[in-house]
C-alpha cells in the first residue's frame, strides 16, 4: 500500500525522547515506525498513543547495531507504506563512568557504545537513502548531545562517539543533498528516567539542580521540548542542512556577562 501521509522511522522509540519525538509526529499527520530492541511493553504503549492521534503505525524490534536489522527495518516499513520521508536517529546507549576512571572503560565498552551511537545511525541512513531521496523532502535528523561538543557526559566514550555523529552528520550533508537534508541536535541535559537510573537517583536530583541556577534560561528540557526541535528541522527547516544546534538552555556561553 501507499500511503498518502508522510512515513517517519524514530530509533530507540519506546522511552523518552523516542518516544515523545514519536507521538509529536503521530500528531503532525505522520505515519510512524516505532523501534525498540528490549522495551517491548513501553513500545506498544507509545504505539497504542501515537494510533489514539490517528497514525498508523509499524512496531519494529531491532538493534541499530546490527546492519541486517537496519535493512529489514526499512524494508518493512516500504512494504508497509511504500515510502520513507523522515529518519530520527535517536537510539543510544553509554556506560556511566567518571571520566578520570580510565579503568573504568573497556575497549569491548567503546564498541559496544560505538556501534549503537555512530555505526547504528550510519546504517539507518544508508539503508534509507533510496527512499528519502525518492520522497522529494526527504529529511534525517541525528539525536546528537552537548556532550559530543563539550567533552562532557556519562563517559569519555560516550563524548567521544556523539562528537563521531556530529562530523558524520556534516559529512553525509554533502553527499545526500539536494534530495536529502541532514541535521544534528545537541541536547544538554534531558529530565527523565535514563539520566535518573544512570546517574541514581540523588546525583540525578543535585545535577539537574546546578544546571539549572546556573544556566542563563534557568531550565533543563524535557523530552517534549527536544521533539519539537525535531520537528521543526523535519518540517520547517528547508534551507538548513548540516546544522549542529545546541539545545542547552545556553549552558555552553556560562552563567553571566561580565
Amino acid at each position: 500500500m501507499n500511503s498518502t501521509r508522510p512515513v517517519a522511522i524514530v530509533t530507540g522509540s519506546s522511552r523518552g525522547l523516542g518516544a515523545a519525538t514519536a507521538r509529536l509526529l503521530a500528531k503532525s499527520g505522520y505515519q510512524v515506525v516505532i523501534n525498540y530492541s528490549k522495551s517491548e511493553a513501553d513500545a506498544k504503549a507509545v504505539q497504542a498513543s501515537c494510533e489514539a492521534l490517528g497514525a498508523d503505525t509499524l512496531l519494529c524490534r531491532a538493534d541499530v547495531s546490527d546492519d541486517n536489522a537496519c535493512r529489514r527495518m526499512v524494508d518493512e516499513t516500504i512494504a508497509k507504506w511504500g515510502r520513507l520521508d523522515a529518519l530520527v536517529n535517536n537510539a543510544a546507549t553509554t556506560k556511566f563512568c567518571i571520566h578520570k576512571n580510565l579503568d573504568g572503560l573497556s575497549k569491548d565498552d567503546f564498541l559496544h557504545i560505538y556501534g549503537t551511537n555512530v555505526v547504528g545511525p550510519y546504517q539507518m541512513i544508508r539503508a534509507a537513502a533510496p527512499y528519502l531521496k525518492q520522497s522529494g523532502k526527504g529529511a534525517i535528523v541525528n539525536v546528537a548531545s552537548l556532550a559530543g561538543v563539550t567533552a562532557m557526559g556519562s563517559s569519555v566514550a560516550y563524548c567521544a562517539s556523539k562528537a563521531a555523529l556530529i562530523n558524520m552528520t556534516t559529512s553525509l550533508a554533502r553527499v545526500l543533498g539536494p534530495e536529502v537534508r541532514i541535521n544534528a541536535i545537541c541536547p544538554g541535559f534531558i529530565q527523565g528516567e535514563w539520566l535518573e537510573q544512570g546517574m541514581g537517583k540523588e546525583r540525578y536530583e543535585k545535577v539537574k539542580a546546578a544546571i539549572e541556577n546556573m544556566v542563563p534560561l534557568r531550565m533543563t528540557a524535557t523530552a517534549e521540548m527536544i521533539a519539537t526541535t525535531i520537528r521543526y528541522f523535519i518540517e520547517d527547516a528547508l534551507l538548513t542542512t548540516g546544522e549542529i544546534l545546541l539545545l542547552d538552555a545556553g549552558s555552553r556561553i556560562g552563567s553571566k556577562s561580565f
